[in-house]
């Protein structure tokens, strides 16, 4: 599998790309092929190094918090995808690498892409959406009728 991998924490380095291994698919897992990808703020600061104290990624690592692609293959407990679904997620913390031709997401962090957006418009939804809904929701207890 192709990916962009970072090797070493760098605020100038650039990402190489590189031949990774297979995947290994959990019983949860969904085997995503990977259409777009969206590029923020989280991923630059993770390159750098800004986050290795909480985010400690073993180099080299495949960067990527935001995708959009087709379900290929699921795991023995997936009961909410099948193969050929159109998905988009937002992987959990360890588990990032959007940046490469496939990723294996744990099927709580996937949903099914909604028909009226492209894969790259649905890739740039993920972590600005769940940020958008812990902020009006979470925080500013924004509730049901209001604006």
């Amino acid at each position: 599998m192709k990916a962009f991998v970072v090797d070493k924490y760098n605020k100038k380095g650039i990402l190489r790309l590189a031949e990774m291994p297979e995947l290994k698919l959990g019983d949860s897992d969904v085997l995503v092929e990977i259409h777009a990808a969206a590029v923020n703020l989280l991923d630059s600061k993770v390159r750098t190094g800004e986050f290795k104290l909480i985010l400690p990624y073993s180099r080299p690592f495949i960067l990527g918090h935001d995708v959009a692609g087709k379900v290929i293959r699921v795991g023995s407990k997936v009961r909410r995808f099948k193969p050929g679904d159109e998905v988009y997620a937002r992987p959990r913390d360890g588990r990032i690498g959007a940046f490469a031709e496939f990723i294996a997401i744990d099927e709580a962090d996937v949903a099914l892409k909604p028909s009226n957006l492209s894969m790259e418009e649905a890739a740039s939804i993920p972590l600005v959406g769940l940020t958008a809904w812990q902020v009006l929701v979470e925080r500013a207890k924004l509730s049901k009728g209001q604006k």
